[in-house]
């Protein structure tokens, strides 16, 4: 019997500006359904990680002033993945309609017969200015907006401009690709009419980490552009809007404006520290190190689970323990009602918070967020005689059960979950290290520094490549690993919770700041 192939389909996805925050929540659909996923220059290479794992990434983009790939070349790989039987996202940065080429992309995957839709992207002609602080429009100030692009097709018969009227249009002009063209741009339209004083500004990699901005007038942002040596991609904002910025300027203000921020730790726990650092207007760039994955077996922890009446204590000594434990529980036909004769320990909050989905609150949690303040908090309440169970990771520092029987407890440790190394965009992260183009480095366990000297090619290798480098350990455990492998540790907290560890990291460049202004005046 002869298989049926399922029809495919092409998604033409606005990616946004370049902060992943801005992609729609439709868009993110389309990438995590997706089978292939053809990506270019201008939209963040962080939304890929949404595409599953099995998903074939092709780069179809440009960089700065090069070449685009052929556009035919484009259409052809949508249509081929298409009658494949495949999900096929295009990943436009921007909008695909808005000066993205999406309605020629549009037009030749219709001509084939393929089925399509369009997912609008929050265009960079408005949010850019945005992120600088500028409004496209304003009631007093400007009540148009006009979008042009910075270069017109050279293939075309002629030039479709209407420069007379963009010169005299009393609202906002946003020039899209234009910083190639801003010399060609300006004398237009000061050849038209428009007055050398009229605001310009030249924002570049708007809403991204290593956004800049530029500001003059239509008379000098020729010379103030060049001499900032300002590339492509640039947003150019021409209108009396452009004086709101120094009022409106709200991002490039933040705490963490302008730093890129590698965290290690494991994928699915990266999320709550992203949107701190976010929140600060940093960057945070997702490196896991780790990868939590389940044990060789469960047979341990099933036997421990049928036997749970013999202990007196349960010990969580990490967020990643509680759930696989709960989750064989519920195998077993158990739920929290069988912790009931129990006392619980929570290495710290953020433990004691997850076991609180479940219904559970513990009975202990240590000042101090590490396994000696477990060993002072139980040793102050007495555990002589008792019989502990700790679901842990595979490999732990061993610290905590041997001082638990030091006191007179009857300890077994049975592993729930173990850390592996995951595949790591090698060339990527030690390209941006290279380049100085990351600020500061985060550890939040002696694992993923061990994980990240090993994948960045040893000691040697590593203490190279982080020379310029905040490095930030969320406590004296790992911070001491950090040591071990010859790190220099700038940035710890005092209290170990990833909040703290973000709080940190701001309080050390707002004081680093202050000592670049002192010397500077000095």
């Amino acid at each position: 019997m002869t298989k049926l192939r399922r029809p495919g389909k092409v998604y033409l996805v606005g990616a946004g500006p370049g902060d992943p925050g801005l992609l729609t929540l439709k868009g993110k659909e389309c990438l995590e359904a997706a089978d292939v996923v053809l990506y270019d220059y201008l939209a963040n290479p962080v939304l890929l990680q949404y595409a599953p794992a099995t998903a074939q990434r092709i780069y179809v983009g440009r960089r700065g002033r090069g070449q685009y790939q052929d556009q035919a070349n484009i259409n052809r790989l949508l249509i081929e993945r298409a009658k494949e039987g495949n999900v096929v996202v295009r990943l436009k940065g921007g909008d695909p309609f808005v000066f993205g080429r999406g309605g020629e992309e549009a037009e030749a995957v219709a001509a084939a017969g393929v089925d399509f839709e369009i997912v609008p992207g929050v265009t960079a002609a408005v949010a850019v200015p945005a992120y600088a602080g500028i409004p496209v429009t304003h009631r007093t100030l400007a009540s148009t907006v006009t979008f042009v692009t910075g270069h017109e097709d050279p293939t075309k018969p002629m030039i479709l401009l209407e420069w007379p009227k963009l010169a005299s249009a009393s609202g906002t002009l946003v020039f899209m690709m234009g910083m190639k063209n801003l010399p060609s741009i300006v004398r237009q339209l000061l050849s038209e009419g428009r007055s050398p004083n009229t605001p310009v500004a030249a924002i570049r990699w708007g809403s991204r980490a290593d956004q800049q901005t530029i500001v003059g007038t239509v008379g000098d942002i020729v010379a103030k552009t060049e001499s900032a040596h300002l590339e492509p991609p640039t947003v150019i904002v021409v209108g009396e809007v452009v004086r709101l910025r120094g009022q409106l300027n709200w991002f490039e203000t933040k705490p963490l404006f302008g730093k890129r921020v590698v965290l290690t730790r494991a994928q699915e726990q990266a999320r709550e520290f992203s949107q701190l650092l976010a929140a600060y207007g940093a960057e945070p760039v997702e490196v896991p190190t780790i990868q939590i994955v389940p044990p060789a077996s469960w047979q341990a922890i099933d036997d421990a689970v049928t036997r749970l009446n013999t202990y007196q204590w349960l010990i969580f000594t990490s967020v990643n323990g509680v759930r696989p434990f709960m989750d064989r529980l519920h195998v077993a036909g158990k739920d929290a009602r069988a912790l009931a004769s129990l006392r619980l320990c929570a290495i710290g909050p953020r433990t004691a918070q997850e076991l609180g989905t479940y219904g559970v609150t513990p009975d202990v949690v240590p000042h101090e967020f590490q396994a000696e303040g477990v060993i002072a908090a139980l040793g102050h309440v007495g555990i002589r005689g008792s019989h502990v169970l700790i679901p842990r990771a595979e490999v732990a520092r061993e610290i905590l059960p041997e001082q638990l029987r030091e006191l007179g407890a009857t300890v077994e440790v049975i592993p729930v979950y173990r850390t592996i190394v995951p595949a790591v965009d090698v060339v990527s992260l030690t390209q941006q290290l290279h380049d100085g183009r990351v600020a500061a480095v985060t550890f939040t366990s002696s694992s993923t520094v061990r994980n990240f000297v090993e994948v960045l090619g040893g000691r040697d290798a590593v203490r190279s490549l982080v020379a310029r480098v905040v490095i930030a350990c969320i406590g004296p455990i790992t911070a001491r690993t950090a040591e071990e492998y010859g790190l220099t540790v700038t940035v710890m907290p005092a209290e170990n919770t990833l909040p703290a560890l973000a709080e940190a990291i701001v309080r050390y460049f707002k004081e680093e700041g202050a000592r670049v202004a002192v010397s500077t005046r000095g």
